[in-house]
This record gives C-alpha cells, sequence and structure tokens, in this order.
C-alpha cells in the first residue's frame, strides 16, 4: 500500500463552477513534484487544506480538522474512467492522497495510517458530491451518478505531523472494531438514512457534525 502521488490544489477563479465566496476554488489538484508537510490545519470555517501550498477555497463546507486531508483509491479512480469513457488523472476529484492497494472506501472511522516515516492520519467521514465537483468533472448528473456509486473516498484529520511524497508507504496502525466504514458513513449520510443511529459506534472518531445527525436519529428511533 503506497502513495502514487500527493496533490495539491491551485487557487482558481471560476464563478460558473462554484458559489464560494469569491467564487474561488482548489479542486483543481496536481501531483507535487517533491516533498508535502501536512500538519492540522485549524478548525473549520478557520483552517483549511492541512497540506501545505494546498488551496481550499470555500472554508464554509471544506477543510479544517476533520477534512484536513482528502484520500481517493486510484483502483476506484479507474473504475470511473472505465464508466465515463475518459481518462482520470491523480488528483483530477480534488483528492490530495491518490492511494494504491488502499482500501480507502472500506477504511473504518476512527482507523489510523502511518503514510511515510512521521505522518499518522485518521479516518473521520468522507466526501459529500456537491456542485463545485460537479461543474469541475463537467458530467451529466454527476451528483447523482457519484452518490449512488457509494465509493466516496475519505478524510483524514492528522494526529502526528509529518511530510510525505509520492512512493510513501501506508500502514494501517490502528482498526477499530465496528462497522462504520467511509463507505458506510456515506451511504447513512445520503442513500439510506436509517442507517445513521450506527455510525454512533464509531464514537468520538466520527465528524462532530455526523455525530451529532447521528444521535438525533437514534433519539427519534428509541
Amino acid at each position: 500500500m503506497h502513495l502514487l502521488s500527493v496533490n495539491l490544489g491551485r487557487p482558481q477563479t471560476a464563478p460558473d463552477i462554484t458559489d464560494a465566496p469569491g467564487f474561488v476554488t482548489g479542486i483543481d489538484k496536481r501531483p507535487a513534484d517533491g516533498p508535502v508537510r501536512v500538519e492540522e490545519p485549524g478548525p473549520e470555517g478557520v483552517g483549511g487544506s492541512g497540506l501545505a501550498g494546498d488551496v481550499v477555497g470555500d472554508l464554509r463546507h471544506h477543510g479544517g480538522t476533520h477534512q484536513a486531508v482528502y484520500a481517493f483509491a486510484r483502483e476506484d479512480l479507474d473504475v470511473w474512467a472505465a464508466e465515463l469513457g475518459r481518462d482520470l488523472p491523480n488528483g483530477v476529484f480534488g483528492e490530495n492522497l491518490t492511494t494504491a492497494g488502499v482500501d480507502v472506501c472500506g477504511a473504518l472511522i476512527g482507523e489510523r495510517w502511518r503514510v511515510g516515516a512521521d505522518l499518522l492520519l485518521e479516518v473521520t467521514s468522507s466526501r459529500i458530491p456537491c456542485r463545485t465537483f460537479a461543474g469541475w468533472l463537467g458530467e451529466q448528473g454527476w451528483v447523482k451518478r457519484f452518490t449512488q456509486a457509494a465509493r466516496p473516498g475519505a478524510y483524514l484529520r492528522v494526529i502526528e505531523p509529518g511530510e510525505i511524497r509520492a512512493g510513501d508507504a501506508v500502514r494501517v496502525e490502528h482498526r477499530p472494531d465496528h462497522e462504520v466504514t467511509a463507505a458506510f458513513w456515506f451511504r447513512a449520510l445520503t442513500l439510506e438514512r436509517e442507517l445513521l443511529p450506527r455510525l454512533l459506534a464509531a464514537g468520538d472518531a466520527l465528524h462532530p457534525e455526523s455525530r451529532e445527525k447521528a444521535r438525533k436519529a437514534a433519539a427519534q428511533t428509541a
């Protein structure tokens, strides 16, 4: 299991694909040539990406502690490339880490990855497709297609900072004993909301917003 690329977003002013303040987006991510420092970026609404040099245009919905790093498997990109009939280079889904041999969607909330020698990350949630993502790819009905596929990748928080680069090994250092994977989380928040109460099994590793939604759902069914 390793990194194929570490991808950084360049700022773009794109009013036709995003409603972010100032219409700036960093979804156009390209592989970095050398090492990249990864650190805790700060809380939502204030902190952006955990990767030095990576742009987050809309701090209302992206970046911050619990969405510091976004990972997507090359294997899942290849499935989409075949379905869409087009080349999908590393970083095109706006992911910071393009992995090989890592079951990103099957990663458990609270699972910890050692990337390279020092960086330690923890899975928190996954991405919900938005207008910016759809506009960037330019595929008809993209939000619905991406949602129905339920192969969403994973967001991670930074537990221990470090420097990473393409080729670095990815090692699972901790795997919790529950059922809540990144894909399960995604289905509970989108397609199968009856699963929401079961997210609570992931405990404090959950993104705080989804933990609150799970608590409310559990209270309603009690």
